[in-house]
């Protein structure tokens, strides 16, 4: 896996170094993520969305964009004692009452401020294809991503698990769909929204039916009257991009207000793209 990444990083830094096609961005930003499947609600699990990528303009006016990046992506649930106990009070269960099938290993540590928490962290690989309106420098992609899992760490009920990267509670490559949005905030600087979830099941998970508070396709019964569950990464990522190699040249029809496109626009020349 290490020299898998290490590779990948060596090709990214050629690329986007010696060849005038290619562009090089840094990436850097944050996740609010959530895990379908495991009884805790809410994008309350926050992490680092941090990295680089390479796009290739797809044609001559820079509207179509081809784009492989190579990021750490942290990713997982949470929810706090307090909360947790906050909902118990709505369904009317005894502030004792686990909203999570018990895994504890008890000795490890324990912190009375958690009910439950999941650490996932994956070197990630997405592939997004972009169409950005050369006007405005909104642009709107999507695509898919193969993440590979290199930490785990969970919290339930305050006690931490013996879930580890090499326990098998998770399984290590993760692949999801990609949607992606981005508005251009200063030539090659750049402000994205993404969606991503998982298209396989990351875990599969017996759950005590007393727990469950409703039971929908990714669920059926077992034998013993437990409740298997299949589990999905969902998140949602805010970042910022810097392109430190892509040119503008000032855009002669431009007004203040916008109303004749952005004060920068792609260099297309043929002299730079080729």
């Amino acid at each position: 896996m290490k020299k898998f990444t290490i590779t990948l990083l060596i090709l990214f830094l050629c690329t986007a170094g010696f060849s005038q096609r290619f562009i090089g961005t840094v990436i850097f930003g944050g996740n609010a993520t959530q895990v379908n499947g495991d009884q805790v609600a809410g994008f309350y699990k926050f992490g680092v969305n941090a990295g680089m990528s390479v796009s290739l303009p797809l044609d001559n006016q820079f509207r179509w964009f081809g784009t492989i990046e190579l990021l750490y992506s942290q990713k997982g649930a949470y929810q706090s004692a307090e909360r947790a106990n906050a909902i118990g009070n709505v369904y009317g269960l005894s502030p004792n009452h686990s909203l999570i099938w018990h895994n504890e290993n008890r000795n490890l540590g324990f912190n009375d401020k958690i009910k439950y928490k999941l650490v996932l962290d994956y070197v990630e690989v997405p592939v997004v294809f972009h169409y950005e309106d050369p006007r405005s420098g909104c642009s709107l992609g999507a695509g898919f991503a193969w993440g590979r899992l290199v930490r785990a760490k969970e919290i339930e009920n305050g006690w931490t698990t013996t879930t580890t990267v090499r326990s098998g509670m998770y399984h290590r490559n993760d692949w999801s769909v990609v949607a992606d949005a981005r508005v251009r905030l200063y030539k090659g600087l750049r402000l994205g929204f993404r969606f991503q979830y998982s298209m396989v099941p990351l875990r599969v998970r017996l759950f005590n039916p007393f727990d469950i508070k409703e039971v929908n396709s990714n669920s059926k019964e077992v034998q013993n009257g437990e409740i298997l569950r299949k589990q999905y990464n969902y998140m949602l990522t805010l970042r910022l991009t810097y392109s430190f190699n892509e040119k503008f040249i000032s855009n002669p029809e431009y007004v203040p207000g916008g109303k004749k496109g952005p004060k920068w626009v792609h260099d297309t020349s043929k002299g730079w793209y080729r």
